[in-house]
């Protein structure tokens, strides 16, 4: 078992790195390792990663989701079993830092591998770079998905009550 553990500072406020990061089906025009990400129902998501001739598909379950901190999965494969958290914390300067964790444990022929770590960190570094400039060059997020996961139970944004104005008019 290993932990990666990456950081990144964004200029655009929290809402709206977390906004723009729950809309996971964006990932492949972003990042390079995620070809596909297939939103199956809202806790649970099907990817598709390829490094250079390598191509894996997996699947994922969202555990806890929690608007603007954070988002955690784990995975639902048998050979590399991983989870993760991606946490979301405002900066001094109106930006966000944005920290993916990801702890990996390895089965098999894949377990023995001893440069995997600092490949996985690498990759996940690059990664949040590219999520940077994506979202820094939108200025703003492109959708959102402002509800809440945990415990299995998914709990969508419940609609604030709107609060219709009444015109009065002065009686005469």
């Amino acid at each position: 078992m290993y932990t990666v553990e990456e950081t990144i500072e964004v200029a655009v406020p929290v809402r709206t790195a977390y906004n723009q990061w729950t809309q996971f089906t964006s990932f492949p025009r972003f990042m390079t390792v995620v070809k596909k990400v297939e939103q199956v129902r809202p806790a649970l998501l099907t990817w598709t990663l390829a490094v250079g001739p390598l191509r894996r598909e997996f699947q994922t379950e969202i555990v806890e989701q929690r608007p603007d901190s954070h988002v955690s999965w784990r995975s639902l494969e048998r050979h590399t079993v991983h989870r993760g958290e991606v946490s979301f914390r405002p900066t001094t300067a109106d930006g966000t830092a944005v920290t993916v964790r990801i702890e990996i444990e390895s089965r098999g022929v894949t377990g023995v591998l001893g440069g995997l770590p600092k490949l996985v960190s690498r990759v996940v570094r690059g990664e949040l770079r590219h999520f940077k400039g994506y979202i820094e060059g939108l200025g703003a997020e492109s959708g959102a998905w402002r509800g809440t996961i945990r415990d299995g139970r998914v709990r969508p944004e419940e609609a604030k009550p709107h609060r219709s104005r009444v015109a009065r008019w002065p009686v005469g």
